[in-house]
């Protein structure tokens, strides 16, 4: 019991810190028990001075043999700044309280608990009631949708209290006066492959008080042709990058084993555009030692039938 027990916390941890950016249902489920948040997120528009109602939906689904007993939480939301170099936006992450997450303070949900029987859903709804003097600019929160600590769950097998658990991340934009404003500090990728994976790496600045989606193109082109190996120009790769963070990207491409290519990536932030444009070598590592090889026993080669001559012109000499 107890190893399963450890066993539930791991996945629940794991399934809590996943994926927050999707903006489908996500369904949490450990065989008796689950349920679903549908959206993961929204993006709102509020006015100052007035109140904006909104919902979400928690549903426990067919594949549930127990009751889900809810309790719904707000929590200050807002991505850490880099660390080693990597950002943290594709984890849950809840800070303490900022300007950009003084909405806490402003958001009411009207029913924070409850129970679900299998097959059922319900909208938890809430009012979001913004202050005139609020500030222009992003303000960011999670409704941290668990199972309710106060009710315990048990049965034969296992003893199990608030180990379910997902964020439901608002994005809200207070209209005013807003200061888009952004930088690309990297827009990199390499000149020379020993495998056919290139990574084109970015990272974006944004330094305004609102948030915004950062556009990511790469596209790769054999040296002698216009027919694209990889392109997303169409349906370009876009991330969402939050007041005053910095956000880091890595568009992938597969390429040939072996060539020369032309790559061109393109970033966008705001205003702000960043073209970076080289010529890519692709060649295997057992084929740069078979070259290097083949170069050292050339010089070899050269070397002796120099000193052989050499040789040969001393003795006729003699």
């Amino acid at each position: 019991m107890k190893r399963l027990n450890i066993k539930l916390m791991l996945v629940a941890v794991i399934m809590a810190l996943l994926g927050v950016f999707s903006y489908n249902e996500r369904v949490f489920a450990d065989g008796k028990r689950a349920f679903a948040v549908s959206p993961m997120s929204q993006r709102i528009i509020l006015k100052p001075g007035e109140t904006y109602r909104g919902s979400l939906t928690v549903a426990n689904p067919t594949t549930a043999t127990e009751d889900f007993n809810y309790l719904v939480t707000v929590v200050p939301f807002y991505p850490a700044k880099l660390n080693n170099g990597v950002d943290d936006y594709g984890t849950v992450t809840y800070t303490e309280k900022t300007n950009a997450n003084m909405i806490v303070d402003w958001i009411t949900v009207d029913n924070p608990e409850g129970t679900l029987v299998p097959n059922e859903e319900k909208a938890i709804t809430f009012s979001i009631t913004v202050p005139k003097a609020a500030p222009a600019g992003g303000q960011y929160l999670a409704l941290l949708v668990r199972e309710n600590p106060d009710i315990k769950v048990e049965d034969d097998s296992m003893s199990v209290t608030e180990i379910m658990q997902m964020a439901h991340v608002i994005y809200a934009d207070v209209a005013g006066t807003t200061i888009k404003s952004g930088e690309i500090t990297e827009n990199d990728f390499p000149s020379f492959l020993m495998s056919n994976k290139l990574e084109a790496t970015s990272m974006v600045k944004n330094s305004g008080n609102i948030h915004t989606d950062a556009e990511y193109i790469l596209q790769v082109w054999p040296i002698f042709s216009d027919e694209e190996i990889c392109t997303n120009e169409e349906n370009a790769e876009t991330s969402l990058v939050l007041p005053n963070t910095e956000r880091y990207h890595a568009e992938t491409c597969d390429l040939p084993s072996l060539g020369i290519f032309r790559a061109k990536q393109t970033v966008k932030i705001f205003g702000e555009e960043s073209v970076l444009e080289k010529t890519i070598i692709v060649c295997p590592l057992w084929l740069l030692f078979s070259i290097l090889f083949v170069i050292i026993g050339l010089i070899i080669w050269i070397v002796i039938r120099i000193r052989s001559r050499k040789k040969a012109k001393a003795e006729i000499e003699d």
